[in-house]
């Protein structure tokens, strides 16, 4: 049992009153969403503690407190688990109002992009940097994540993917350039002088196309402007980190009860209520496990559910509504 593993083999004091609070980042350095929320940090000023989890299944540590879920990243604020970068900068919004990720009245159509950048313009990106690398790319790192983007024929997707690159990065290059453009009056970012959640949102495909394309540098160079605004938003930083086992955040999660609100919110369209056991997976067909619970609080944006294990304890796990499929069981 993990559990077992945990207790018999580490050794941990911790202050776990004082832990109840504070940011628990799962992630791995490499990861462009992970960039994404480390920048949203930055933008709060926030510090944090760092998780390092591995690049590829198993996650036996992450997934003891996700149910399953072992996409990157996942933030964890004692017994409370956030999944999927759209779900967590909305709770850092909520407990960390100020200053905010939506310095514009026009939050409402930040979320409907954030819905394009996280989804087709991401997933254009992803094929991309998977085509462009061919046979070159880890056979085990191409097998997984192939299969979470490409779906169940990922290895014929990714042949075409290569022999389709320029269409690929013609797909890339349209979006670059509206965006060199709005730079173009000289603002700081990409909502005026002040950074908000979309340059977050945005900035972290760049910075993947940057790091992962051999000819990412050169591609970008095309867009001074972008770059001017990729620059800023790197000068943010990241908040200040300092790291922390695994095993002492199963710990914290153990030793706590979640904090979640109860409740289903009005005009609920899939009929859930408090207490329904459902199963909660990504809306893809990638092959991944889905989180079974019961239902705690679903409106809208989010839905929450709870779990319960010998190895955590008490946990409540929260996804998004938006790119997520919620099964009544």
């Amino acid at each position: 049992m993990l559990y077992e593993t945990i207790t018999t083999q580490y050794k941990i004091d911790l202050n776990v009153t004082a832990a109840a609070s504070e940011i628990i980042f799962h992630a791995y350095p490499q990861s462009p969403v992970a960039e994404k929320v480390r920048v949203a940090f930055g933008i709060k000023g926030l510090a944090w503690r760092n998780v390092d989890i591995p690049r590829l299944p198993p996650k036996p540590m992450l997934t003891a407190l996700t149910g399953g879920y072992r996409r990157t990243p996942v933030m964890q604020i004692g017994a409370d688990i956030y999944c999927d970068s759209q779900c967590i900068i909305r709770e850092l919004e909520r407990r960390y109002p100020s200053p905010t990720f939506m310095p514009t009245s026009d939050f409402g159509l930040m979320w409907c992009l954030s819905r394009w950048t996280d989804g087709a313009f991401f997933d254009t990106s992803v094929r991309h940097i998977l085509g462009s690398a061919g046979d070159k790319l880890d056979k085990d790192f191409a097998q997984d994540r192939g299969r979470l983007y490409l779906g169940e024929n990922w290895a014929e997707a990714l042949k075409q993917a290569n022999a389709e690159l320029p269409h690929l990065v013609s797909q890339v290059r349209a979006p670059l350039s509206w965006l060199n453009a709005q730079m173009a009056d000289g603002r700081a970012f990409l909502l005026g002088a002040q950074p908000a959640a979309i340059d977050a949102q945005i900035y972290f495909v760049v910075w993947f196309l940057r790091g992962r394309w051999a000819d990412g540098p050169a591609f970008l160079s095309a867009f001074p402007e972008l770059e001017r605004w990729e620059q800023n938003v790197r000068d943010i930083g990241h908040g200040s980190s300092s790291d922390i086992t695994p095993e002492e955040a199963i710990i914290i999660a153990r030793d706590l009860e979640p904090l979640a609100q109860t409740g289903v919110a009005a005009h609920e369209p899939q009929g859930l209520e408090v207490g329904m056991p459902i199963s909660v997976s990504p809306d893809v067909n990638g092959g991944e496990q889905p989180v079974t619970g019961t239902v705690r609080f679903a409106d809208a944006d989010t839905i929450v559910i709870d779990r319960h294990t010998d190895e955590v304890g008490n946990v409540c796990v929260h996804f998004p509504r938006a790119g997520y499929r919620v099964d009544v069981l």
